[in-house]
Formats: C-alpha cells, structure tokens, sequence
C-alpha cells in the first residue's frame, strides 16, 4: 500500500522571511506522522547568498525526554534548506530539502514521506557510541 505524502503550499520568494520559513518548516513538521512522545525545537541557522541562489538553512532538534530523563541522553538534528531562486520568477514557490544529520542525502518533502525510525535510528546509534566510550 502506498502512503499519500502529505505536503504544503510554499511560500514564494518575494513573500519569503526568516521567520515564515521557520514557520513553513513547523507546518511541514505537523504532517509528519511521529509519536507525540517526541519533542522537537527548531531553529534558523544561516543565511547563504550564491550567484543563482539564496539559501536558508534551517534545524530542528528532535528528543524523547521522560519524566526519569527530562533531558535527553541523545537528540537527532533534522536539517532543512530553503532555496529562493535568482534565475525563476520571484512569485514562484522557495524550494525546500532536508536531510538528516546522519546523512548525506538531500530529500525533497514531497517525494519523501518522513519516518519516525529514522530519527530512532539516529539517537540509539548515538547510545551505543556513548556508552562504547
């Protein structure tokens, strides 16, 4: 059975601010299918200006604190790019990657639908290491 991704309306680049693409980043995060149990923050990272592009980069902190820990033993970074490009209209929609911190590869929303392993994934292999240490 194929899973509908479920996606948002972007902003375009002439109504794109830092803020609205954190914001755009939230709305993203709440089509997500994650247990309520995770807790994330996100946050704005840097602003990168390039010849055809300007680029947003984005992160969002993801933990399962408890009662026991409130503070999580391990967290796994999301990161997300927004990308306004200098060469389509400036009323067509930023464009938005993310990746996660354990991997090079660059998803695109629409074409991914996120998994909550994947950040499990990230934290007990975190775990291990530590306590390999």
């Amino acid at each position: 059975a194929k899973r509908v991704i479920k996606t948002i309306q972007w902003t375009t680049g002439n109504n794109f601010t830092v803020e609205k693409g954190r914001q755009q980043i939230e709305e993203l995060i709440s089509t997500w299918d994650i247990h309520e149990s995770w807790l994330h923050h996100s946050e704005f990272l840097e602003e990168e200006e390039l010849k055809d592009s300007k680029r947003y980069h984005y992160r969002a902190c993801w933990g399962i604190p408890t009662r026991r820990k409130p503070i999580p033993r391990a967290t796994a970074s999301v990161y997300f790019l927004i990308v306004i490009s200098k060469l389509k209209p400036d009323t067509s929609p930023v464009e938005v990657f993310f990746r996660l911190e354990s991997s090079r590869l660059i998803r695109r929303p629409e074409e991914f639908q996120f998994r909550e392993k994947w950040l499990q994934d990230i934290i007990e292999n975190k775990i291990i290491l530590i306590e390999r240490l």
